[in-house]
């Protein structure tokens, strides 16, 4: 099948792109998926095709493609109840004054130019996040009401389908990472989120299968429930233990590297997702994008980790049989 093998660089933003590219050939890859921060891709200046066409030659210099850009960042300040950590996390034109509602009209703003940001550059897809009202309210003690978790899913309508009418005028599509703190965090919410915006075509996931596992979601599962949804997939792994904890699911207030955590991001390969059970769900659906390795291992040297992740995944993928295995035998 061929799957192009590519590099989200969200994790590297700590390097210009035009350091950063050569690496990601030399790890293997044949493209990135350009994250919104750092100086990998600005939505604001690829307002102008220019800018597009110059982030293109800098890939091509490198015999890199592009198949899609993120703006997970100001996803998240969307929908999110607004404080001071979303500072540390947004461009400072948009976080601003600090105001929350202000805060997330700017928010907003910002993730209808990276619609017309990806038009510019000729990909189809923008991956995100989109925040949540009601992640808060996760755990029902103090009860929880059905009219506040159906506030928190209208909440996200009414913010996203404005967002979404400029989508589908630049036939551009929002990919959601289904990730806890979002809207959409397993199987059964990320149906409730795409039948709060009416199942419309512009709406879709990032499928992101280190999200799921360790919550214990069937992450093969999801992709044959959504399988016409997914428009993107991320390739990333998680460890997650097999005996009790101190730190649980929710993680006990550690941090990652912490031996008394439950669960832990590794290098492709190196956890517990069972990756040919994916390939294979990605076949039966027909999903031909991108595999976009988002590397994170705390335990690893990076460079280290994204080539091998890059060869695991070179190793790993297959294209589906086109016969039945016992046709040979047809004497028709």
């Amino acid at each position: 099948m061929s799957r192009p093998i590519t590099m989200f660089t969200g994790q590297w933003a700590d390097l210009p792109l035009a350091t950063l590219a050569p690496k990601i050939k030399s790890f293997g890859y044949d493209g990135v998926e350009l994250a919104c921060w750092g100086d990998h891709f600005d939505v604001g200046l690829a307002q102008d095709k220019t800018y597009c066409d110059d982030r293109h030659a800098l890939l091509a210099k490198h015999g890199l493609k592009t198949w899609a850009i993120s703006s997970h960042l100001v996803g998240q300040a969307i929908c999110d109840n607004i404080d001071e950590r979303h500072k540390s996390i947004l461009p400072a034109h948009v976080w601003g004054d600090g105001k929350p509602a202000d805060v997330q009209k700017r928010a907003a703003e910002e993730m209808i130019k990276a619609a017309y940001a990806a038009k510019n550059l000729g990909v189809k897809v923008v991956n995100g996040f989109t925040g949540s009202k009601i992640w808060s309210l996760l755990y029902s003690f103090p009860p929880v009401s059905d009219a506040q978790i159906e506030d928190g899913f209208a909440d996200f309508a009414k913010r996203w389908n404005p967002i979404l009418d400029e989508f589908k005028k630049v036939g551009v599509r929002f990919a959601l990472e289904v990730h806890p703190t979002e809207i959409a965090f397993d199987i059964v919410s990320a149906e409730r989120a795409l039948k709060a915006v009416n199942h419309r075509p512009e709406f879709g996931f990032n499928y992101d299968p280190s999200h799921l596992g360790y919550q214990g979601v069937d992450y093969v599962r999801f992709i044959q429930k959504f399988g016409d949804r997914i428009f993107h997939a991320h390739m990333k792994d998680v460890y997650w233990s097999s005996v009790p904890t101190e730190a649980g699911v929710f993680g006990g207030h550690t941090k990652f590297g912490d031996p008394r955590r439950f669960w832990e991001f590794r290098s492709l390969g190196r956890g517990s997702v069972k990756f040919e059970e994916i390939i294979r769900a990605l076949n039966q659906v027909n999903y031909q994008g991108p595999l976009s390795v988002e590397w994170e291992d705390i335990g690893m040297e990076r460079e280290h980790g994204a080539a091998e992740a890059a060869a695991f995944l070179r190793k790993l993928d297959f294209a589906p049989s086109k016969v039945a295995f016992d046709a040979a035998f047809d004497k028709k």
